[in-house]
């Protein structure tokens, strides 16, 4: 029976790679997009037209339905909730594709890491173009059930200039929002597919889990067995040390003596000669003034 693992490795690392390469541009742009957006930019601005132009809502409907006594809720895709959560989701692409990078760079993004990370990614960027593309049906006159009018209509009908230049930059934030989802759904189906291990990668896990086990039973079966306690080990060492030493070294038998160790010992007065030796008499000493004695 061929047991199961989670590969390391990725079958198309170059795609992988390009896929690094091409994230960072649109993680740089969502960011500066939505920075520019946040708080309130031009998203009243583009309801209001829109609500002019017979699109949608208007602003004032909120307004007069709280002074009816019939609050109303603003549609998600103007409010403010909006706005910040892309903001807040585009601060955590850029910290995690600084982590990805750095985890690449040291040969540990495993695919079982991206699986996990761009599933999460993946789907905050699905509710996030939910958001951009939330209905508003508000006022009966003016239900929108689709995607707001300035992603589905070009830009040109605005009445001022300046409302175009903020159509064209929340059209390029919904643009730049689907390639971060595209993306996320790239590295996803890359990483399934990398973690299906094919038949060659199953036989060399197989052959490097039965080396690992010949090993681990060739220390089994050692004579010094890796299992033995610190007081084991201990008292192996101090039975060791009782050995006798070898002969002729130090605390062991003595050393052979050599005629130069002999005559070393008798000029030390350890040998024969210098125990027979006669005395000197005293009066061959004569003293000086400085007390000290010089024998002639």
């Amino acid at each position: 029976m061929v047991s199961c693992f989670i590969p390391r490795n990725w079958r198309w690392p170059k795609v992988v790679l390009g896929l690094l390469i091409a994230e960072f541009p649109f993680t740089v742009a969502n960011l500066a997009l939505f920075g520019i957006a946040s708080p309130n930019l031009y998203r009243t601005i583009l309801w209001e037209e829109g609500g002019r132009l017979g699109f949608n809502s208007d602003p004032t409907t909120v307004v007069y339905a709280a002074a009816n006594y019939r609050p109303v809720k603003i549609p998600l895709v103007w409010s403010s909730f909006k706005t910040q959560y892309h903001l807040v989701i585009g601060v955590l692409c850029m910290f995690f594709y600084l982590v990805k990078c750095t985890m690449w760079i040291c040969d540990v993004f495993y695919p079982i890491v991206s699986l996990f990370l761009h599933a999460a990614l993946m789907s905050l960027w699905a509710y996030g173009i939910y958001a951009q593309t939330a209905p508003d049906t508000i006022d009966p006159e003016r239900q929108n059930k689709g995607a707001p009018w300035y992603i589905t209509k070009n830009c040109d009908i605005s009445s001022t200039d300046k409302i175009k230049g903020y159509c064209m930059q929340a059209k390029s934030s919904f643009a730049v929002s689907v390639c971060m989802l595209a993306i996320y759904v790239f590295f996803l189906a890359i990483s399934f597919y990398s973690l299906w291990p094919t038949k060659e990668a199953r036989l060399a896990h197989e052959a490097r889990k039965a080396e690992k086990k010949a090993e681990k039973e060739k220390f089994a079966n050692s004579p010094y067995d890796n299992e033995m306690t610190a007081e084991e080990q201990w008292q192996h060492m101090w039975e060791l040390q009782q050995l006798p030493r070898t002969p002729g070294t130090a605390g062991g038998m003595k050393s052979p003596i050599t005629p130069r160790t002999r005559a070393f010992n008798e000029l030390s007065g350890g040998g024969y000669a210098s125990k027979n030796m006669p005395m000197v008499p005293s009066e061959y000493y004569h003293e000086e003034e400085n007390g000290k004695g010089t024998a002639y």
